[in-house]
């Protein structure tokens, strides 16, 4: 039986595998689990139950990575599709977003209680078709999402002392379609079915641009990053915090290695530490690995603060491909498998990918030292015991991960070895209907460190040479009133500082 505690990984030390800080994980520890319940409505064909509740919230035990049912919420007309979600990195304030290509996704904002109860506090129309994901940018000013079928990109604003939105609609959109009409059909109407992977279907889909995610550069907050699925491209978007909008496409590359098959970009994620980001190419079942230029982002975010033209910026990438590597076994047939999620393990020591047609979480070792630092080992492909893991979710400890197996009807949990990567099944299965994304929600305590959005609110600016206590970077205007706000940030921190080393001594 694994012990019971929390593991925080320090990503400051010189390597990312060095150090584990361990300290008793008593607090609560929910999973926020949504489910598909109207297929009809989807671009893609989940094969499971459509649900009659699209939320499950369980309690999540670390003891022995048992899981306790602790509310069915969401009437599926109302919730419709509810498919990606956010918890919010200060509040205990849960996102969720609906898929639906007929009519514009909404956005549903709900206060999370130990007890598993969900209020809803605010609900805004998306502004587009199927949409897919949720960003918060690093200010907790506003929240950026992405509409897969229309591949528009919108910005809302958020209030930050309760996290509801200031809004009933999206601040901004931007059309990286420039307002030319889809060329594909919807399903109903015809069209393919987004979970295929053969030729007449790529083809179809690859008609049309389809963004999938979006996510802020980490180093300074001024580069939105959009996969584009179906045209093989990742896109630097500029985005303005202040205005609360993506304001400027900056450049796009490809996705992959060019071969003339398509890959099919899906997530993108940051290394915590290096200057490294993956991306998971859903079509051709490979991860590519991109050395990210810092100095030209932070060139960027200088020339915001001076309100300069950032016309002068496009054509110049953040990105150069140094490695691709496949998800899975070079025998498996790739039109039979199409790539879920992937993610960079809280210890920066490995990547997990989810293969759905393989049925198979894939573990990849970072290699931490030397000229392939970033890059990529395989370690192995372990069995979700379900099919189609569409996603799935690492616990705080990062010793148990949560799988949700789509088109099987169950989510499935497993330990995580964090010295090797090895995956071992525990056990525990739940039944849920199609599940379709799991949203890991640890309680905030009611003394927590000081967010950036204190910071935010106060006027301060980001500047990536100072480094605040959430891992934010700032810098100050050196006023009066700016120093005084500085002051009481400040002597917040210290009490935090100051909590955090009795729980480590108290457990010592």
């Amino acid at each position: 039986m694994m012990s019971h505690q929390k593991i925080n990984f320090d990503h400051d030390s010189n390597d990312p595998s060095a150090t584990y800080r361990y300290e008793d994980q008593d607090h609560d520890q929910l999973f926020f689990v949504t489910s598909y319940s109207d297929f009809d409505r989807l671009a893609h064909g989940p094969r499971g139950v459509e649900a009659n509740k699209s939320i499950h919230v369980y309690r999540f035990r670390a003891s022995d990575g048992s899981m306790v049912l602790l509310n069915k919420f969401g009437n599926p007309k109302e919730v419709m599709n509810p498919a990606f979600s956010r918890y919010h990195p200060q509040l205990n304030v849960v996102y969720t977003c609906t898929e639906d290509c007929q009519d514009n996704g909404k956005i549903f904002a709900y206060r999370v209680t130990a007890e598993g109860n969900l209020t809803k506090i605010g609900e805004i129309n998306a502004g587009g078709t199927s949409t897919c994901y949720l960003t918060i940018d690093r200010l907790h000013r506003n929240m950026l999402a992405v509409n897969y079928w229309d591949s528009t990109l919108v910005v809302a604003p958020l209030d930050l002392k309760t996290g509801k939105f200031t809004s009933t609609k999206v601040q901004s959109v931007y059309d990286p379609k420039r307002g030319v009409n889809m060329k594909a059909s919807l399903k109903l109407d015809g069209g393919v079915n987004h979970s295929c992977n053969d030729a007449s279907t790529i083809k179809e889909r690859q008609a049309d641009c389809h963004s999938h995610a979006i996510v802020l550069d980490k180093y300074v907050g001024t580069i939105a990053y959009v996969p584009d699925l179906g045209k093989d491209l990742i896109r630097e978007f500029y985005y303005n915090y202040e205005n609360a909008s993506i304001e400027l496409q900056i450049n796009e590359m490809p996705s992959g290695m060019c071969t003339g098959h398509p890959d099919g970009p899906r997530y993108f994620e940051f290394h915590p530490k290096f200057n490294i980001a993956y991306v998971v190419n859903e079509l051709s079942s490979t991860v590519a690995v991109f050395s990210v230029d810092r100095k030209l982002l932070e060139e960027m975010s200088t020339a915001t603060k001076r309100q300069e033209n950032m016309s002068r910026f496009v054509g110049r990438s953040t990105l150069t491909l140094i490695q691709s590597i496949k998800t899975i076994p070079t025998a498996f047939d790739t039109t039979l498998n199409t790539c879920g999620r992937i993610c960079v393990h809280q210890s920066g020591r490995f990547v997990i990918v989810s293969n759905r047609g393989h049925e198979s979480i894939a573990a990849f070792r970072v290699i931490s030292k030397g000229p392939k630092r970033g890059q990529l080992k395989a370690v192995g492909h372990y069995h979700t015991r379900g099919e189609t893991p569409r996603h799935f979710q690492f616990d705080t400890s990062g010793q148990y991960l949560i799988v949700a197996n789509q088109d099987s009807d169950s989510i499935a949990v497993f330990t995580f070895n964090l010295s090797s990567g090895d995956i071992k099944y525990t056990g525990n299965e739940y039944r849920v209907p199609s599940p379709n994304f799991v949203c890991c929600c640890p309680l905030h305590d009611s003394i927590t460190p000081v967010p950036s959005s204190i910071i935010g609110e106060h006027s301060f600016e980001i500047d990536s040479d100072i480094e605040a206590s959430d891992g934010s970077t700032i810098t100050i205007n050196k006023d009066k009133e700016n120093l005084e706000e500085m002051l009481k940030v400040a002597l917040l921190q210290v009490e935090d500082l100051k909590r955090q080393l009795s729980l480590v001594t108290t457990h010592t």
